[in-house]
């Protein structure tokens, strides 16, 4: 008896408290991969979607703190007026951690392939499940 107690509480801590199970990270790529296509197509509004519908939506970069879904569609709106503006979109280097089972987070880096120009950064997005959907409420970009 004792061993087979043994081999389930085994089993329950290899197996059975994965913080990550490997579906949630594929619903985040996911997520960023349509993000990355929405931007390619000129679509704000569809990049967009990958980002928590809230005022309390934070984005940091530079020198500047915004708050909320609107806001940040209206600077993006008004810095990239049309597709030649957004360019190409790759994310790359992508490590994506699970914190809890409703929140995670990832670092990479981000590029911007221009006709006139080629930009690059960085990035760190907080996610969160709302609604069984995994959006990012944080993103910090530079």
């Amino acid at each position: 008896m004792m061993r087979r107690f043994s081999i389930i509480l085994i089993s329950a801590l290899l197996f059975g408290c994965d913080p990550a199970p490997r579906n949630d990270l594929a619903m985040i790529q996911d997520v960023m991969n349509g993000q990355a296509i929405a931007w390619n197509k000129g679509d704000i509004e569809g990049y967009m979607r990958g980002y928590w519908m809230s005022d309390s939506l934070v984005f940091t970069g530079g020198k500047s703190v915004s708050h909320g879904w609107q806001a940040a569609l209206d600077r993006y709106l008004e810095s990239y007026p049309n597709k030649s503006a957004m360019g190409n979109l790759t994310f790359d280097n992508v490590e994506t951690e699970f914190s809890s089972k409703n929140t995670a987070y990832s670092i990479g880096q981000w590029t911007l392939n221009r006709e006139q120009d080629t930009l690059s950064g960085r990035f760190t997005l907080v996610w969160k499940r709302v609604n069984n959907v995994w959006v990012i409420v944080a993103d910090h970009s530079s």
